[in-house]
């Protein structure tokens, strides 16, 4: 082999063939999140919160399934974007409307229709600073926490027999926190400077086994509840560092 067949071999493009790999699952992710517009029109909110669950699951695969296959691109980011915005910006905001909002009349589309917004203008911010945002925490809520804490807590409440016209209100500040969240500077923990293959303590690898013996008894409760705690971690940290700053400002006065 000549020098000049060994340049153009390095350079030569990946076989397009491994593009459709995550693109796949963000396919699957859209899939999800409109199966459950369907089913919440049909009136299946229980199935309609779980696929909110599952778009959430195939969200998470395409990112890493593209990194590990070398097959990031341009397309990929943006269908990933244009699914997540079904997924979890419109979905949530209908199943929810359709739960339980719809009752309130003008208020519920409102409360609805911020919630959608709020998860576009959190998409957007997301793309334009994903180069220069600072990896180990998110700029708000990530749009599919809101959708899990919305999707959450329909799942549990429709599991449990209780009425969404009777929780309307709950509903309505559940769906307005979750949507002005998203764009709220509060600052959220990313999880991603975890290390995966560095050595941990024992009860370290307990924990997940916890997690999953919890999420076995009753999974909508568990669910929900993580995602509460989740929503409210932004601002204990907020409120922590504003005491933080404050600190040394009262001792000088």
């Amino acid at each position: 082999m000549t020098q000049n067949e060994a340049e153009q071999q390095k350079v030569r493009p990946r076989n397009k063939g491994y593009y459709i790999l995550p693109n796949l699952f963000t396919s699957a992710g859209l899939f999800a999140g409109f199966y459950a517009i369907v089913q919440a029109m049909n009136g299946n909110f229980g199935y309609a919160a779980v696929a909110i669950f599952i778009a959430m699951i195939m969200d998470s695969m395409d990112g890493r399934v593209a990194r590990l296959t070398g097959t990031q691109s341009e397309f990929g980011m943006q269908f990933d974007s244009l699914s997540d915005m079904v997924s979890f910006g419109i979905a949530p905001a209908l199943v929810v409307y359709v739960w339980s909002l719809q009752s309130l009349g003008r208020v519920g589309w409102i409360a609805a229709f911020v919630y959608a917004a709020g998860a576009a203008l959190r998409l957007a911010r997301f793309n334009t600073q994903v180069e220069v945002a600072d990896k180990r925490y998110f700029t708000g809520l990530p749009s599919p926490a809101a959708a899990a804490l919305i999707a959450g807590f329909v799942w549990m409440m429709y599991d449990l027999g209780i009425p969404g016209l009777e929780l309307n209100w709950f509903s309505c500040g559940l769906t307005f926190f979750a949507g002005l969240t998203m764009v709220s500077n509060i600052r959220y923990y990313s999880f991603k400077d975890i290390n995966l293959r560095k050595s941990v303590p024992f009860f370290v690898v307990l924990i997940p086994i916890l997690a999953f013996i919890l999420l076995a008894t009753y999974p909508p409760l568990v669910v929900f509840s993580v995602f509460v705690a989740y929503g409210v971690s932004g601002y204990v940290l907020w409120l922590i560092q504003y005491v933080r700053k404050r600190k040394p400002v009262e001792k000088s006065g």
